[in-house]
């Protein structure tokens, strides 16, 4: 794996807690692996007064679970010797030039080269107000063909697309779409990233990975806490501009794009945005049909009284925020025409898990049967993107003994099985590619503005139509009921997954 060059990492937002609890850590174990140079800088920059030692004490709290012997701890004090603070003031003018001050110091002590990534941990409504001060001092400006300024961006990128677009076009007048990530920890996943592979590096998938052979597919992203202490957040984003317009939408690319030319950054974001620009428009008929929200409300789970959302801290008593959302969407291209993609996220539901479930078609002659009825061969490819990381494949096998019984197996593969292989967290293997210069796994401004479009018409006729049914479903359940409805098949149902891949036909557990 390559090592980038000398670098500064800047972190707006430095005393928050995305730079403890992922940040941080994530840099210190790209460190503990030795992928990090041995000229670096972290630079936290924050309103909260820390020196650089208080600051290097704070975070070690943060990464200290990560040692696990003596020559971890030895590690451990090494790399907060490369970490920085400095009490800054996004709105302040002058507050950037005192940055500009402090990087020359740090870049000339650690030879780095003028190479500086910097991170906005911080509100969306802030990205133009710290991108256009960086402008007005230069620091965004790349001066030899050696030297790079990258920015990361967290989501949400926009709430609507007339933000994203706005957002886009304000950030493109100070850094260069190439110098811009757009992160989405969703495709730092392993398992995400491994989509791809099992699908073009192997021709027993690539070959039926289209409508002749697959009948449909499911994307399911479930939570089992609720809003927990983010009820104001959530209240402005719900479960639509929280997850279906990036989290899910990415995974449905991944799922269903066209094998790029090569295998390069902006060639494989080209096939994604090409997914996005395929799905099929939602008229207000059809959104009334393929469309389905939910909010949970109050229930017991294990015995234990649970608040619906609307009793939650900051959301209001007659709140009308989607907690849940099931959708069925179709990609207008030769590769998946009519082929039906469900989608469906929810919070409070039983149990932690997001996966993918691969439909293949029945075969044409249908020769075993039950009794009087014939045996289901409904063939499936299931990726777990998280827990119990893995692949498992359900086909029928003959039960052993006197006639042809048929019972539905599977064959699985679980991450955890490569016990040399450590699974890296999303963060990890994200930080390293921004530092690296590699932008695949982030999201580009035209696949942004293109998720939006589609997503947009939906929130539209949902701002023009309030009383549009919003369903309540008990908190600790699968969402409401209506959300089987979007098969039109009385036969069909979602996947109900376990926390454990395999075996939930024998345990189960939520």
């Amino acid at each position: 794996m390559r090592t980038p060059n000398p670098f500064i990492f800047i972190i707006f937002g430095g005393s928050g807690d995305l730079a403890k609890r992922k940040l941080i850590p994530a840099l210190f174990k790209l460190y503990k692996e030795d992928h990090l140079p041995g000229d670096f800088v972290i630079l936290g920059l924050g309103r909260q007064v820390f020196t650089d030692e208080s600051y290097r004490t704070a975070m070690l709290e943060s990464y200290s679970e990560l040692t696990t012997d003596s020559e971890d701890s030895t590690t451990a004090e090494k790399f907060g010797q490369h970490v920085y603070y400095q009490v800054f003031d996004i709105g302040e003018s002058q507050d950037y030039l005192g940055l500009k001050t402090r990087l020359t110091t740090l870049d000339h002590d650690y030879h780095i080269d003028g190479n500086y990534l910097y991170y906005l941990a911080i509100p969306p409504e802030l990205f133009v107000n710290v991108a256009t001060h960086l402008g007005n001092v230069g620091l965004q400006k790349q001066t030899n063909e050696h030297q790079w300024k990258r920015v990361i961006l967290e989501k949400p990128f926009g709430r609507s697309l007339a933000s994203a677009v706005q957002l886009n076009q304000a950030l493109v007048k100070i850094f260069d779409e190439n110098q811009i990530y757009r992160i989405d920890h969703y495709l730092g996943k392993e398992t995400v990233q491994n989509i791809l592979a099992l699908r073009f590096a192997n021709g027993m998938f690539e070959q039926i990975w289209n409508r002749e052979h697959i009948s449909h597919i499911e994307v399911t992203a479930a939570e089992n806490l609720g809003v927990e202490n983010r009820g104001g957040y959530y209240e402005t984003a719900g479960a639509m501009r929280d997850m279906v317009q990036n989290h899910l939408l990415q995974v449905v690319a991944t799922i269903a794009m066209d094998p790029p030319d090569q295998f390069e950054a902006n060639a494989i974001r080209d096939e994604k945005v090409a997914i996005f620009n395929a799905l099929r428009p939602l008229d207000d008929a059809a959104i009334q049909t393929n469309v389905i929200r939910g909010q949970y409300i109050a229930s017991t789970i294990r015995g234990e009284k649970v608040a619906g959302y609307r009793d939650e801290f900051k959301v209001a008593p007659r709140s009308t925020t989607e907690t849940f959302i099931a959708l069925k969407l179709y990609i207008d291209n030769d590769r998946w025409q009519d082929v039906p993609f469900y989608v469906r996220t929810g919070k409070r539901l039983p149990t932690r898990v997001t996966e993918v479930v691969i439909h293949f078609r029945a075969t044409p002659h249908q020769l075993f049967k039950d009794g009087q009825d014939l045996v289901s061969n409904d063939n499936q490819l299931i990726i777990r993107i998280q827990p119990d990381e893995g692949i498992l494949v359900k086909f029928g096998m003959k039960i052993p003994g006197a006639g042809y019984a048929i019972k539905n197996v599977g064959m699985d593969f679980h991450y955890s099985d490569l016990a040399d292989t450590s699974l890296p967290e999303a963060y990890e293997r994200l930080l390293l590619d921004a530092l690296l210069g590699d932008s695949t796994l982030y999201a580009r401004a035209d696949g942004v503005e293109a998720a939006w479009r589609w997503v947009d018409r939906i929130l539209t006729f949902w701002e023009a139509n309030p009383e549009f049914k919003l369903f309540g479903y008990p908190a600790g359940t699968w969402g409401p009921i209506e959300a089987v409805e979007l098969f039109n098949d009385p036969t069909m149902d979602w996947r109900y997954p376990c926390k454990n891949l395999t075996g939930e036909d024998t345990f189960c557990e939520l």
